[in-house]
Order: C-alpha cells, then sequence, then structure tokens
C-alpha cells in the first residue's frame, strides 16, 4: 500500500478468488470486463417517397441516436462497418405503410451483410390486407474487422399496384442498430 493506493500483486501475477467469494464494487470498475463497442444506432428521419412496389430497398437511416467509433455512414451508403473484429449484435426495425386501408399484403425487414440478405422478417396478410407493420429482424454476426458491414432493406408488397408503399419515420418505426459482443 502507498498512500490511498492499494496494490494487490505485480505484473504477470495471476489473482485468485475462490469459488464462493463475493466481489462487491461500490466505485468505478477499469481495466476489467469489456465493453459492447463499436455501437451505434440511427433512425429513418422522414418517410421514405413511394416504393417499388413488393422491391426490397436498403432503409436509409440517416439520424443517429450515437456512433462510439464513426462506423455507421448515415449520409451516403447507410452501412456499418466496424473495424473491430469479433461477434456483433445487428438488429432493425421497418415500419412499413401502403398508404391506404386494406392494400398491405406482404412487409419485409432483411439485414443483409456484405451485399447479401442474411436475415429476413416477413409478415403475409394476403387473406386479410392491412394498412401499416413495424417487422423486428436481428442476428448475431461474426464481423472481420476491416471490410465487413451490414445494412438494413426492406419492402412493401401494396396491392392496389400503383406503388404507394412507403417507410414510416421516426425512432419508434424505423431503425437500425448494432454492438459488439462481449467475448
Amino acid at each position: 500500500q502507498s498512500g490511498t493506493s492499494l496494490e494487490i500483486g505485480s505484473s504477470g501475477d495471476t489473482i485468485t478468488i475462490p469459488s464462493g467469494a463475493t466481489i462487491v464494487n461500490s466505485g468505478t470498475q477499469t481495466g476489467f470486463g469489456g465493453t459492447n463497442t463499436p455501437a451505434f444506432e440511427a433512425y429513418l428521419g422522414s418517410n421514405t417517397g413511394y416504393l417499388s412496389n413488393n422491391t426490397y430497398v436498403k432503409v436509409l437511416c440517416n439520424t443517429e441516436v450515437y456512433d462510439t467509433a464513426s462506423a455507421y455512414d448515415n449520409s451516403s451508403n447507410y452501412r456499418f462497418t466496424p473495424q473491430t473484429a469479433g461477434k456483433y449484435y445487428v438488429y432493425g426495425a421497418v415500419g412499413t405503410n401502403a398508404n391506404g386501408d386494406d392494400r398491405l399484403r406482404n412487409s419485409y425487414a432483411v439485414i443483409y451483410k456484405n451485399g447479401s440478405q442474411y436475415r429476413d422478417s416477413a409478415v403475409n396478410h394476403s387473406g386479410n390486407p392491412g394498412r401499416s407493420d413495424v417487422l423486428f429482424v436481428s442476428a448475431v454476426l461474426d464481423m472481420n474487422g476491416s471490410s465487413d458491414y451490414v445494412e438494413l432493406y426492406g419492402a412493401v408488397n401494396d396491392n392496389s399496384g400503383n406503388n404507394q408503399g412507403y417507410f414510416a419515420s421516426t425512432d419508434k418505426y424505423t431503425y437500425f442498430g448494432a454492438y459488439k459482443l462481449i467475448e
């Protein structure tokens, strides 16, 4: 002990906490545990224009809530490219709207990895069309920390045939995020 600092062991030492022992922390922990970063979350700032019917379209989540490593591009390609390798929990939601009652046949939310579909979420209303949905999709993905990237896509199948479906905005309906898992 030196002044108000206490050091247990030295560099390279192993400290063993026996079974049944409890570590109580009432202060601030540093130097152990881990963090769930890089991490980001962004949402669609305003409704999209009408979309091509029943066609996957990239969701342009342009309003960042946070982006711990500036790894999400919210202005040009709308993708997350973390520069730290590891497993990532990736999630998104797509608010779909057919712009008319009894016109929504199908809705889709899709996570793409490196330009290919990885995980899909879909709702089929063909027997009982509605107007809107919010679909959630998630996956745990291995990312290489250099070139792997993820994107959020969605689709609206409006049975009017007039390309009038759209993605609904705000952080409550259409959002995209990811964070690194502590391994």
